[in-house]
């Protein structure tokens, strides 16, 4: 196994640091079931996927890797491993803290203007594990639904969180709409 020391290392030599987003994408490509760990046979099966067989190799691998957030659909599957990875063993929720770090790393890229206030909001108002369904289809709320909330639509089939989210929002007055007008 490799774990958090040998990831910490293997970072130092490809020259990216540890919580970027590309070690996610990575972990993905290597189909790692759980985060900060590869096996042996998840680390050799994915570097010769990726034809990595040098540390030069794997550094030019990391534009590539990167790329692959470009893609929506490749986004959606990144985003969709990522709660399996990142829960711990025998759970079916998502630990709070890890739930808010890693949405804040994924939706940086996808730059949804909306996600401190849902951080914010989860923290405040909702301070449990994340469960599967509030993990998926909140990816599906930040890319359907305007920041304004212009196009929410109440009688749809979101979870109850999201729904307490647009609540949330239209009570303390902070749509996107609203912060640009100010």
């Amino acid at each position: 196994m490799i774990m958090a020391d040998g990831i910490s290392n293997l970072c130092n030599d490809l020259q990216v640091d540890p919580q970027d987003i590309v070690m996610l994408v990575l972990s993905w490509k290597l189909k790692a079931e759980s985060i900060c760990e590869f096996s042996k046979q998840e680390f050799i099966g994915g570097v010769q996927s990726l034809e990595i067989d040098s540390m030069e190799k794997f550094k030019n691998k990391i534009p590539f890797l990167r790329s692959q957030l470009k893609d929506e659909d490749t986004f959606s599957e990144i985003y969709n491993f990522t709660f399996d990875w990142a829960k711990e063993k025998g759970q079916k929720t998502l630990a709070l803290e890890t739930a808010l770090a890693l949405w804040q790393l994924v939706f940086a890229e996808l730059q949804w203007p909306l996600i401190d206030q849902w951080c914010q909001f989860i923290q405040e108002r909702h301070n449990n594990a994340i469960s599967r369904d509030v993990w998926l289809q909140l990816l599906k709320f930040a890319k359907t639904v305007d920041a304004t909330l212009s196009n929410y639509d109440a009688e749809g089939a979101w979870p109850c969180l999201l729904d307490e989210f647009v609540a949330y929002l239209i009570k303390n007055d902070t749509t996107c709409d609203k912060k640009s007008d100010e």
